[in-house]
């Protein structure tokens, strides 16, 4: 396996990480669910835009990128951090995500109440951030790396903000909010599997 940022063989990302069989396993199989949850989460983005109405899902429709409480997109230098402290963005993301899901969801089932496919999939999609975000902070421990986490928002002050701010907005602006919601789910599962995957043994380089 060649040398490479991030990898178990890697001595800069922490020269007592070893290659160990259990460790391995666990990297694996937390690389394999985040691999299926993103393929979940574009299922869910689809699902989103098609019951919103005209404009979503127009060709050349671009929504504002409305700021959300408490989660912002994976930074352009993600992918150039220390593997641990990658790891430890994506657990505060995937931390962030449920609150926020389920606030979308309070709001489509007003919305869209004879959408209940939709409606799973976001209680799904909050359930499924929870198990990976629980994942990752296992990887995490099993490489030493979690005792140097920074600190997080709670995820009950993010959905308190997310919530006082759902009923002041307008229709539009809450279909926009959630559009925006399940795009970072899925860009954030998406990155972690990448940087899962830079840390299973004959990976990615």
């Amino acid at each position: 396996m060649s040398r490479r940022e991030g990898s178990l063989e890697d001595p800069q990302a922490d020269s007592s990480i070893s290659p160990l069989p259990h460790l391995e396993a666990k990297i694996r199989q937390t690389h394999s669910l985040a691999r299926l949850l993103t393929k979940y989460a574009e299922q869910l983005l689809q699902e989103y835009v098609q019951h919103q109405g005209d404009p979503f899902g127009l060709p050349g429709f671009s929504p504002p990128r409305l700021p959300v409480a408490g989660l912002s997109a994976p930074a352009p230098g993600h992918a150039g951090l220390p593997a641990p402290e990658r790891l430890r963005l994506d657990a505060a993301a995937l931390t962030a995500l449920p609150p926020l899901l389920d606030v979308v969801r309070r709001r489509q089932a007003e919305l869209n109440p004879r959408a209940p496919r939709l409606l799973l999939r976001l209680e799904e999609a909050a359930r499924q951030a929870r198990a990976l975000g629980a994942a990752v902070e296992a990887v995490l421990a099993a490489l030493g790396a979690d005792e140097t986490r920074g600190p997080r928002p709670e995820p009950a002050v993010v959905a308190t903000n997310a919530a006082a701010a759902a009923p002041d907005a307008g229709v539009f602006p809450a279909k926009v909010l959630g559009l925006r919601v399940c795009g970072l789910y899925r860009e954030w599962v998406s990155r972690t599997e990448g940087d899962l995957g830079q840390l299973v043994p004959g990976g990615p380089a």
